[in-house]
């Protein structure tokens, strides 16, 4: 087993230690490796409503995370808006790479508050009920209620209302 794959097994851990601290009822699924969020959705045969993507951003040039449907882009001006930033913009890898260093490519948990990042999340999501999502690993989903989620991780909930008010 290489060591890459040793920290991704230690991250998701963390993220099971995590969640059954907090008595949160989750399953994981397994699939082929993906990388993208509508990658994962076929190889788990899950609606891409229902998968959650995880894409990391820079509010006024700090990092945050912004959970969405696998099917949706991120609306970098309702999250400027929202955020009450003047800047918001997409990540790089480079820039982001150190700060999930157990986390294969494409492969970004979206419990924020385990890596010291706020968290935005679609409203839309919550339309499913439940949510799956990356766990650090490219070949597996963990998939738990949107209530638990966000009570986990508090995350700022854009409304489609907000996003009507910027259109």
């Amino acid at each position: 087993m290489s060591i890459a794959r040793e920290v991704s097994i230690m991250l998701v851990q963390k993220v099971a230690e995590f969640l059954a601290a907090h008595h949160v009822s989750y399953r994981t699924q397994q699939h082929k490796p993906a990388f993208s969020a509508q990658e994962v959705a076929e190889q788990a045969h899950i609606s891409g409503h229902k998968v959650a993507k995880t894409v990391v951003i820079k509010l006024d040039g700090k990092m945050a995370l912004c959970v969405l449907p696998a099917t949706e882009r991120v609306n970098f001006s309702m999250l400027r808006h929202a955020a009450g930033s003047h800047t918001a913009e997409l990540a790089t890898e480079d820039e982001f790479a150190n700060h999930f260093p157990a986390c294969e490519p494409g492969a970004v948990p979206p419990f924020g508050n385990l890596y010291g990042l706020p968290v935005y999340a679609m409203e839309t999501l919550k339309a499913g009920k439940t949510l799956a999502f990356n766990s650090g690993d490219a070949s597996e989903l963990l998939v738990l209620e949107w209530e638990d989620f966000t009570e986990l991780v508090r995350p700022v909930v854009l409304t489609e209302q907000q996003r009507a008010a910027i259109a």
